[in-house]
């Protein structure tokens, strides 16, 4: 697990907090009102989208991996189901309107600072929309398997089978 920023004060009252054992392992906690921290994991949801024996893939424009390709895919929001998820990014970053057929599977282990701790992967089919780069893609593309571009994440690479 990548190291998280410290927590230093109650979110509820700002007392500064402090570090207690608590549920097997030291947890900031706030002397004053009782708050105790525990670090949610970060889980995302992709999408993998194939046509014609080829795959979707989006080529990043931030770091990391600026420039290396990937699976559409992006966090799943408090509340939000992970499938309706992982069809919301495929269409912010494709321009692609999807719908979730069935679970591939769920790959776990961050891989960098503001990564995810869990990535579900789906299997999804176009539905409509067109296709062109959105949000936090700058191009777009189908890929036979055997002439896959540079990939950006373990977990891509182990959801298309590569890794």
């Amino acid at each position: 697990m990548m190291p998280q920023r410290p927590i230093r004060f109650c979110p509820y009252c700002g007392v500064p907090v402090v570090s207690r054992f608590l549920f097997g392992q030291e947890r900031p906690t706030c002397p004053e009102c009782g708050w105790i921290y525990f670090a949610d994991p970060k889980v995302a949801a992709a999408a993998i989208v194939e046509e014609e024996g080829r795959v979707l893939l989006t080529r990043r424009v931030n770091e990391p991996y600026q420039g290396f390709w990937t699976l559409p895919a992006g966090f799943v929001d408090a509340g939000e189901d992970p499938a309706r998820a992982a069809e919301r990014e495929t269409f912010e970053e494709t321009g692609l309107e999807v719908q979730v057929t069935d679970l591939v599977g769920v790959i776990s282990g961050r891989e960098h600072e503001r990564g995810a701790d869990i990535v579900i992967i789906y299997r999804a089919k176009r539905v409509g929309g067109t296709l062109r780069p959105g949000d936090d893609a700058d191009q777009v593309g189908f890929f036979d398997r055997d002439r896959l571009p540079p990939l950006a994440f373990r977990a891509t690479r182990r959801a298309l089978g590569v890794e």
